[in-house]
């Protein structure tokens, strides 16, 4: 009787044992750090080099309990391609059966207001597997910018400016169409209804935000511009914004516009042309489409810059005020020698 109590006690033991190596091995924290980290698996990937890529982010008996599944399932057959997330708590169990399965973790990507669409395609493929070329190839293709109700000028204005959960491995097509998607969203009835209000389309909105996000970064004041360019509009006067110049002669770094480059000869110099230019200069924030929207109600018709460089406004109601707002800013950059 006491030699069956001694094996009885020795194979708990063992069975502690094993239990607390599977334990160990499958089902404690894969990860080596407390940080979030991802791992991403492309196409061409094997069963070594995900291992490779797994190595930096696990522990040794992380790694150990990975490479033990994987050569005891049907992973080894199908690497599923993807990104997913290693998290600090994450067993190598749930990681493993993730990665098996396929269940990616979405990626936050954030689409800037940006002036380029190759800095937008930049700032994508940052993010997403989808390389710069492609979205810029995409996005200065006539067909594919009519396919979502755009062309290659207006394209610009799908980009709401805002963070979105997308996979990391999605297809140029499904990416375009999630932006679409997200566009419509964006624009629901009310914004729309606010948008025939000012007497302008959703585009047209997204073009005289992106002249306005231009003109100053100070979102407080933005509704003021607005208002002041929409009275433009409704007189049929050039707005004769100082940002279509520069996006006309290509170069945003200018400091100073001098009456030569008003003629310069281009559909979005509004000193040589009335109304809106054909598209948006840069992808607008929400902050300057909202300023649109709601714009604020004046009977203002000019503006200029401060002559503190505080990058906020005078207004003017009268083009002689406006003359003298003017005067006072230009000695202002004749004092600090800016051409």
């Amino acid at each position: 009787m006491f030699t069956s109590k001694k094996y009885g006690a020795v194979a708990l033991v063992c069975l502690l044992a094993i239990g607390g190596l599977v334990w160990f091995y499958f089902f404690s924290a894969f990860a080596n750090s407390d940080k979030k980290q991802f791992v991403f698996i492309d196409d061409d990937d094997t069963p070594d080099s995900v291992l490779a890529k797994l190595q930096p982010l696990g522990t040794s008996h992380g790694m150990t309990g990975f490479s033990t599944l994987m050569r005891h399932t049907s992973y080894r057959d199908r690497v599923r391609p993807g990104c997913y997330a290693v998290e600090p708590r994450l067993s190598t169990m749930t990681l493993f059966r993730r990665m098996k399965n396929g269940v990616q973790s979405p990626m936050n990507l954030t689409i800037p207001s940006v002036r380029t669409l190759d800095k937008l395609a930049a700032a994508v493929s940052r993010k997403l597997k989808l390389d710069s070329a492609t979205v810029c190839r995409t996005l200065t293709d006539q067909q594919a910018c009519q396919a979502l109700g755009f062309d290659t000028v207006t394209i610009a204005a799908m980009f709401i400016p805002n963070t979105y959960d997308i996979f990391w491995d999605v297809s140029m097509e499904k990416f375009l169409k999630r932006m679409k998607k997200e566009y419509d969203r964006y624009w629901n009835d009310d914004r729309r209804a606010k948008a025939r209000a000012c007497g302008l389309t959703p585009v047209q909105v997204s073009t005289l935000a992106s002249i306005i996000d231009e003109e100053t970064a100070n979102d407080g004041e933005k509704p003021k511009i607005a208002g002041m360019y929409l009275n433009r509009l409704k007189t049929n006067m050039p707005l004769q914004a100082d940002p279509t110049v520069k996006f006309a002669l290509g170069d945003f770094t200018l400091k100073r516009i001098y009456n030569h480059m008003l003629n310069v000869d281009s559909p979005y110099n509004t000193y040589r042309h009335e109304g809106l230019p054909p598209g948006p200069i840069r992808i607008p924030t929400v902050a300057a489409l909202e300023a649109v929207l709601n714009h604020e109600k004046n009977d203002y018709l000019y503006m200029c810059a401060k002559e503190d460089f505080s990058g906020t406004h005078n207004f003017a109601k009268t083009y002689q005020e406006h003359l003298d707002n003017a005067a006072r800013y230009s000695k202002a950059l004749n004092e600090r020698g800016i051409k």
